[in-house]
């Protein structure tokens, strides 16, 4: 026999279905109000009154992409956020910094993310693509400091490699002395320094969506190239590519977003090099350890006092747009920002980054507090 319930209250132990009269439910005359057995009034109502309840919280759930270096400290972050506030845990997903920075500036509402993790400033182009979409320059929100490591396996006697060799390691094409560019004909490291180990060049990397890969060909590509014979006899319009371009003849093997991938591929082939951030290292440095780079072995104190050359900044960037219709957003930035996160005795310096000065991170709390008003 059917019936119709028209509201559901739950309370502790029970629940409460009012009807209409049953003139309303019932397609025939009755003469008495039939009531449903409890299991199907709970059956029919729970759905509804669970998405009742969670419909807020769906719609309050901050959300994150970017950057693999900047994932798991982001990750962190959101999961003690969520502790301590009993908000919904924020989602947090790798997608690299490029493809993060896209994903940020494609819109604003439902379906757009409200943070994209960095491991390099927001671009111009990022810029100019969030404008056309409608979108102010997103929130940049400097959380500290971090090296691009370049490591190998623990079972390897120590090595150290000058941005230079790694430059003539890794460019798809080396100048010649007429000027020209010619493909790098490198195959072992012992071709390039008679005294390095006479492996095979094999380094895993980031793709070019990566803040990693990008900061890496800032840092120790362009820098190395510098050093290069015959740099200065090339064309001036072939210079950007001479210095950036890296090798696609399989020397340099692109890994994904997936830096554990990496470290998984060096333990099995201790031959063989990789390139991610410095909070793995630490996180691994139980298989896995850095090559002193120009003299320098990255290390926490290293790159606090930015004398390891491949040492740099990482963000958060936050889309002012969505702060308004998410009040927890401004709540999750500052509790990123509070010393329980990045002081002296912060937890995500347990993991690998390294803070910023304090005088820095107050003008940071400062210019930021005052963007998400």
């Amino acid at each position: 026999m059917p019936c119709a319930a028209t509201a559901c209250l739950v309370f502790t132990g029970y629940y409460k279905v009012k009807q209409k009269t049953p003139e309303s439910v019932f397609r025939i005359p009755v003469i008495r109000t039939w009531i449903p057995p409890m299991k199907q009034l709970i059956r029919a109502a729970a759905p509804l009154c669970l998405l009742a309840l969670a419909a807020p919280a769906a719609a309050e759930q901050i959300e994150i992409v970017g950057s693999s270096t900047v994932y798991p400290f982001t990750t962190v972050a959101a999961e003690r956020f969520s502790q301590v506030s009993g908000a919904t845990t924020p989602k947090v997903e790798s997608t690299g910094t490029g493809g993060g920075m896209k994903l940020l500036c494609a819109g604003a509402g439902a379906g757009h993310p409200d943070i994209a993790n960095a491991s390099r400033a927001i671009k111009s182009s990022e810029i100019e693509l969030c404008a056309s979409n409608g979108l102010t320059e997103p929130v940049e929100v400097k959380i500290g400091y971090d090296g691009i490591v370049v490591a190998h396996s623990q079972a390897n006697p120590d090595l150290e490699l000058s941005r230079t060799e790694l430059f003539r390691a890794l460019a798809r094409s080396l100048p010649a002395a007429d000027g020209s560019l010619q493909p790098n004909p490198h195959t072992n490291w012992s071709d390039i320094q008679a005294d390095l180990p006479d492996w095979p060049i094999r380094v895993y990397g980031p793709p070019p969506t990566s803040g990693t890969r990008d900061a890496f060909v800032e840092l120790a590509m362009e820098e190395g190239c510098e050093g290069v014979e015959y740099i200065d006899q090339i064309a001036k319009e072939d210079h950007d590519v001479a210095c950036t371009a890296i090798r696609e003849d399989g020397a340099f093997i692109e890994a994904g977003e997936n830096d554990n991938l990496i470290i998984q591929r060096l333990v099995a082939n201790p031959d063989t090099l990789g390139i991610f951030g410095y909070s793995f290292l630490e996180e691994n440095s139980d298989m896995v350890k850095g090559i002193a780079v120009d003299g320098v072995v990255p290390s926490f104190e290293a790159i606090e006092a930015e004398q390891y050359p491949l040492a740099r900044p990482l963000f958060i960037y936050v889309k002012s747009e969505h702060v308004a219709a998410k009040p927890s957003l401004r709540d999750f930035v500052e509790f990123y920002l509070s010393d329980g996160s990045l002081g002296e005795d912060g937890f995500l310096l347990d993991r690998g980054l390294v803070p910023l000065p304090a005088a820095e991170i107050a003008a940071v709390r400062a210019a930021v507090s005052a963007a998400l008003q």
